[in-house]
């Protein structure tokens, strides 16, 4: 039986670090949404244009692709690694824009709803329960206090040796939260049918274990 578990909530409340977890020890897909929207506004800067089509070409022409280690996943753009370049400050302070685009987030739903078709998956994003997977078996929704997403996102900086400003990235995650909120297409918000999960001062084996718990309960 084909599992499909969606995890949304806001930058920083975890989504990511447990949703890998989880594939790890579940045996499921991973997919990472927010590193391909990264991906998308990366090429944006590099490239100096806003414009949708040009975006999509280039993402078309150089696909992006993830693969698996046995320490992290690497993000890849064509055959270039960019699994650093996307979490550079500059990359998260432009990518909700870039994020809203009808058109790239059009064809980001079409590339994630096609690799979820393909095998049981475990996706994190902000619109996946809502958008991208609207049938899915599982929705979580996460969410955490600002200051300490801020400083889980400082410290994951500083462990890749990324440079980093706590201010600045609390700062960050407080305009992209109102940004993402109320943007008009596929905006955050919880699914009508997820359970929501306040992982503040919560372990990430904690927030791991109520988790995969409700999955388990889907058989």
């Amino acid at each position: 039986m084909k599992l499909q578990i969606a995890i949304d909530g806001p930058a920083g409340s975890g989504k990511s670090t447990v949703a890998k977890r989880i594939a790890h020890e579940l045996h499921l897909t991973y997919l990472d949404t927010g590193a391909m929207y990264r991906c998308a506004t990366l090429v944006s800067l590099q490239k100096g244009t806003k414009e949708p089509s040009a975006l999509i070409n280039f993402l078309t022409e150089n696909p992006i692709s993830f693969q698996n280690t046995r320490a992290d996943q690497r993000v890849f753009i064509g055959l270039n690694d960019v699994s650093a370049a996307i979490r550079t400050p500059e990359v998260a302070a432009a990518v909700s824009e870039i994020s809203a685009l009808p058109e790239i987030r059009d064809f980001m739903t079409a590339e994630q709803r096609r690799i979820a078709a393909d095998s049981s998956i475990i996706m994190d994003g902000r619109d996946i329960g809502t958008v991208v997977l609207p049938d899915a078996d599982l929705k979580i929704f996460l969410s955490a206090d600002v200051h300490e997403r801020a400083e889980r996102r400082h410290k994951e900086n500083i462990e890749k040796g990324i440079p980093s400003a706590l201010a600045e990235i609390e700062r960050t995650i407080a305009a992209r939260d109102l940004y993402d909120s109320t943007r008009a297409i596929a905006p955050l918000k919880k699914a009508p049918d997820a359970i929501e999960y306040d992982t503040t001062g919560k372990t990430i084996d904690e927030v791991v274990a109520f988790i995969e718990e409700k999955i388990k309960s889907l058989s």
